[in-house]
C-alpha cells in the first residue's frame, strides 16, 4: 500500500508531536539524532527532513527507514553525506548524540 507523500510542514508537525512523549534513550527521534548541527557537519543539508525530501524518501521513524529501498538509500547516503552507509551514519549520530536536559 502506497502512502501519500507527506508535506514538509506535516513532517515537521509529526516529528515534533510524536516526540513530545518521554524520551527513551535507546529510541531517540530521528530529528533529534540527526539534528541540524549533525547534518551541517556531515552533509550539505540543514535538516534530516530536507535530506530525505531531496532524495524523495518518505520516512519519519527508524522502522520506516528500515523499509526504504536499501540499495537506493545507501547510494544516496554515500553521494550526499560524508558517510558510506546508513549504519555508519547512524552509528556516528548515536555516538555524538547527547540529550539536552
Amino acid at each position: 500500500m502506497r502512502h501519500k507523500p507527506m508535506s514538509m510542514e506535516d513532517l515537521f508537525k509529526d516529528l515534533q508531536g510524536a516526540k513530545n512523549n518521554q524520551e527513551d534513550p535507546n529510541n531517540v527521534a530521528l530529528d533529534k539524532l540527526f539534528n541540524g548541527a549533525f547534518m551541517k557537519k556531515y552533509s550539505n543539508f540543514d535538516s534530516f527532513a530536507a535530506f530525505l525530501e531531496k532524495g524523495n524518501f518518505q520516512a519519519t521513524t527508524q522502522a520506516e527507514i528500515n523499509n526504504l529501498h536499501e540499495e537506493l538509500f545507501e547510494r544516496y547516503i554515500n553521494r550526499e553525506t560524508k558517510f558510506n552507509s546508513w549504519k555508519s551514519m547512524l552509528d556516528t549520530a548515536n555516538s555524538e548524540y547527547s540529550p539536552v536536559n
